[in-house]
């Protein structure tokens, strides 16, 4: 997940989850309702080869190629219309069977630069060079392995069971979302005017801070709109012995950082939540030389486009202003640059989210699915549905944390690794399992026979 989800699903405290988790048990599903469940672990040792493969062999953003190809070709198998390349790497998969709803399903591919310590046998030795050239280690340190695996057995699911659902599956496999470009890319390369448009899309990612099998969904705004921000400060250089003689870019950089924060905590309504994380401040190579300039890296984050706008329009007043009150001259003001390539925020239209959450509450009766808190992370997924709001579109959650783990951080004897974490290996099989049930019991009834 774009630009570390580092503790996806925050606002859902521990305890709740917990609350959640000790519901009395409901009364056992139905055989009818049992019957994908039984059909999912059927096929489990052999999905889990696949997660194994998967997680051993991750590439990054924008290179997923042998993971594309090999996926690619399972689809085929399944009697796919399959087209690759879309987009990139992406893969598009189409399945006509009458007239109906047109579902979109999709799995993101990607892996992250991350040296992966998690102690597992299969664990990834990948080393690669990321575009800027630094040499790193390759992990599927967000769980996107989980992710494919259970998009394979979900288009393996609906394929053999053609006779009880009508409509079109487009069922795709989405490069680079890790740094937001593989949904645009897509689009942009024709995915709703080449292929079956959309009426319905859905997804689901795994989660760092719920119990292994547990649902989650949040109405509305699900995750953040994510901006990158750079400001260059400048100043005038000289000896750190003569201060006098410069216009130092750190003091004023510090003032800027130190205002900033201001946007949220006196600007911002509490209710309308908002983050401006200054990451990194990069200046100065000597002890005694004021450098010329200064560079702050920000992540900004918010839900609506209107907050959007607005933190960034603060960030570039109070960095001017910061200037003009340290006497920095008019060409010499910081330069505030928005990166182009952001994140936009990710919502579940409520109406929608609350019948496929109500479907899944059916088919897990037993307190599995619990609705939760809107996060600051970033998915891609959002722009499936930005790119046309009639369609309804739904992303939910699938915890990952084995019982053991989630009872000791319940209990504060153990933190948990979060998603983007070297050490976060989620107990895969529960995933997988949940994820495939769930998403073909969604799809079933959005491409029901009428």
């Amino acid at each position: 997940m774009r630009h570390a989800l580092t503790a996806v699903l925050a606002a859902a405290s521990l305890s709740s989850i917990a609350a959640a988790q000790t519901t009395p048990a409901a009364p056992p599903p139905s055989p009818a309702q049992s019957v994908i469940g039984a059909a999912v672990a059927k096929d489990m040792d052999g999905l889990m080869t696949l997660y194994r493969d998967l997680h051993a062999n991750p590439e990054l953003s924008l290179q997923e190629v042998n993971t594309a190809t090999k996926l690619a070709k399972r689809l085929k198998a399944l009697k796919f219309d399959v087209t690759e390349k879309v987009g990139g790497t992406g893969v598009v998969a189409v399945m006509k069977n009458g007239s109906g709803p047109t579902l979109l399903i999709r799995a993101d591919m990607d892996g992250l630069p991350v040296v992966e310590q998690t102690g597992l046998a299969f664990a990834s030795k990948v080393r690669t060079k990321t575009p800027e050239g630094v040499e790193t280690g390759v992990m599927h340190a967000c769980g996107h392995d989980t992710h494919m695996t259970a998009f394979i057995e979900t288009a393996k699911l609906l394929a053999a069971r053609k006779d009880v659902w009508k409509g079109t599956l487009v069922m795709i496999l989405q490069p680079a979302e890790e740094v937001g470009k593989g949904a645009r890319m897509m689009l942009e390369d024709g995915l709703y005017t080449r292929f079956p448009k959309p009426t319905h899309a859905i997804a689901f990612h795994d989660a760092a801070n719920m119990a292994a099998g547990q649902i989650g969904y949040t109405p509305g705004y699900a995750l953040a709109n994510v901006d990158s921000v750079d400001i260059l400060v400048k100043g005038l250089g000289g000896h750190g012995a003569y201060p006098q003689t410069t216009r130092d870019p750190i003091v004023l950089a510090s003032r800027i950082v130190t205002s900033l924060q201001t946007l949220v905590s006196r600007e911002q309504d509490p209710q309308d939540p908002a983050v401006v994380t200054v990451g990194s401040f990069q200046a100065g190579a000597k002890h005694n030389i004021i450098p010329d300039e200064a560079k702050l890296l920000l992540t900004v984050r918010s839900y609506s486009d209107e907050t959007r706008e607005k933190l960034i329009e603060g960030i570039r007043r109070i960095s001017r202003g910061e200037a003009i009150a340290a006497g920095v001259s008019e060409d010499k003001m910081p330069v505030v640059s928005v990166k182009d390539e952001f994140t936009p925020s990710t919502f579940n239209p409520p109406e929608f989210a609350e019948q496929m959450a109500g479907l899944l509450k059916n088919h897990f009766p037993d307190g599995r699915v619990i609705k939760t808190s809107a996060v600051m992370g970033g998915e891609d997924f959002s722009r499936f549905y930005r790119a046309d709001k009639s369609i309804n579109s739904f992303i939910f959650w699938v915890g990952g944390v084995p019982a053991e783990k989630m009872a000791a951080a319940q209990t504060g004897q153990a933190s948990l690794p979060s998603l983007h974490s070297p050490f976060w290996a989620p107990e895969a099989d529960k995933v997988i399992a949940t994820a495939s049930e769930a998403m073909t019991v969604l799809a079933l009834d959005i491409l029901k026979k009428p």
